[in-house]
């Protein structure tokens, strides 16, 4: 009979790949939640004896699923399948009692010997390719753009995290076209203070701007957190910017197979609507992040925003990852 394997990820693409790396050899049957809440509930009706989980999902995230397992005592063998690769993430999740954790993007081979060092046989003498047109055909652009943004989100996390010292909680990000007036909803309000730091980049036809925002107490919980740093609150903010953005956009540009040109950050004058000082765009894909550092004052908020004029050639790029 064969053994019920749960994929719960909030991305359709993130559960095509996971669905593909499961070797067809092995006899199991597939299932698919795209929430925690689904995933608890198709582990509670026997439909999940093999869970390979997400960590960043809106309402029950990886972690609360992980818990309710454990609180309930649910029979589930759980792998973490996360783009939040920071150490305290991974220690986490196995204090809550899931076997190991596997960052992505999704390795195949991996998932093999992972299951191997734990006993788990889920060999068949049968190697008939797996039918997954369901899951494919439900797999549009922006489920890409969204997937590749979790998982660039993660690695920048990663590098803040052993940078401060400290565990960053990752809210899930946004992926959308804007326009110009749309703007505005996405930045603090007028009345707050706040630095912003703004960077250009360029990868061929794909032209962008960056910009990191910290409202002032914040960027002062930042500060706090590097007492040891003998340099004014400038260069730190700068720095964290020159980490955060670059991360980010290395995330973006490996699945794409870019290579991005960044130019020096800049600090953008207090007093002077956003709005007005960044380039004007009539559309642009616009990639939002939040960081927020547990147990600390500190918040800070990166928007990526692709011009117009790069969209087709975004749009080539990943039409290739669909195949």
């Amino acid at each position: 009979m064969p053994t019920p394997v749960l994929i719960c990820d909030d991305s359709s693409f993130a559960r095509k790949q996971m669905a593909r790396a499961i070797p067809a050899s092995w006899d199991v049957e597939i299932g698919f939640a795209s929430n925690g809440e689904e995933a608890l509930e198709a582990i509670r009706a026997g439909r999940g004896d093999i869970l390979f989980l997400d960590l960043n999902m809106p309402g029950l995230d990886g972690y609360q699923v992980l818990e309710t397992i454990r609180r309930e005592d649910l029979p589930t063998l759980v792998v973490v399948v996360s783009g939040d690769v920071q150490p305290e993430a991974r220690e986490r999740v196995r204090r809550l009692g899931a076997l190991e954790f596997i960052r992505k993007p999704i390795d195949p081979e991996r998932i093999s010997e992972l299951l191997d060092r734990f006993g788990i046989r889920l060999e068949a003498d049968t190697t008939a390719r797996r039918d997954l047109t369901g899951i494919e055909s439900e797999v549009t652009d922006f489920d890409i753009y969204q997937e590749i943004a979790n998982v660039a989100m993660g690695r920048a996390a990663d590098l803040l995290a052993r940078y401060l010292g400290v565990f960053v909680q990752l809210p899930v990000p946004e992926v959308r076209l804007i326009t110009h007036d749309d703007l505005a909803g996405l930045l603090p309000d007028a009345h707050t203070e706040i630095t912003a730091i703004t960077q250009g980049f360029v990868s061929g036809p794909i032209v962008g701007e960056a910009l990191l925002l910290f409202e002032e107490a914040h960027a002062q919980g930042l500060e706090d957190l590097l007492p040891e740093l003998d340099c004014q609150a400038g260069e730190i903010r700068m720095d964290a910017a020159n980490l955060l953005i670059g991360a980010c956009l290395r995330g973006i540009a490996d699945p794409l197979d870019a290579e991005f040109g960044l130019s020096h950050p800049v600090i953008l004058p207090a007093g002077k609507p956003l709005t007005e000082q960044i380039r004007p765009f009539v559309r642009a894909l616009a990639f939002r992040f939040v960081y927020r550092i547990e147990k600390h004052a500190m918040e800070c908020e990166l928007l990526l925003l692709f011009t117009e004029d790069s969209l087709p050639a975004l749009s080539e790029r990943v039409e290739a990852l669909h195949a």
